[in-house]
């Protein structure tokens, strides 16, 4: 509570009693009364215009849904990572590489060759004025 603990609580109370005295004590607890009505009845307003509004109950929202701790990017690369059918296996294990080499083989086989068109020498590289 404000980083106040138990004995300095106990201390500001009897301050307090001291400086207000026993005759204005019962006007500024009944005070105290009503704040604390007052506080309650507001917070109660606004759950009820919250909810006429929104049209949802604060206490059934799924706030776990919401809590930004769970879009942690790492875990999420690490889940789409893993996310694969087949079990992960040591880089080193005889099967894993004889499948790594005979996928990049096939992978290089099925993909089309690459054209590179280069200009002429001599000859400037096309220039378009409404571009810049």
């Amino acid at each position: 509570m404000l980083g106040i603990n138990g004995p300095e609580f106990l201390l500001l109370l009897i301050i307090g009693l001291l400086v207000i005295g026993p005759s204005r004590l019962p006007e500024y607890t009944q005070k105290l009364a009503n704040l604390v009505k007052e506080v309650r009845r507001m917070a109660s307003g606004a759950r009820e215009q919250i909810k006429e509004e929104v049209g949802i109950d604060i206490d059934e929202v799924d706030w776990k849904k919401y809590d930004p701790r769970q879009y942690d990017p790492r875990r999420i690369i690490k889940e789409a990572l893993l996310e694969d059918d087949t079990k992960p296996v040591s880089a080193g294990a005889p099967g894993a590489v004889s499948a790594v080499a005979a996928a990049s083989a096939a992978s290089a086989e099925q993909r089309p060759a690459r054209v590179i068109e280069r200009l002429p020498a001599g000859e400037p590289a096309p220039f378009d004025s409404e571009a810049t």
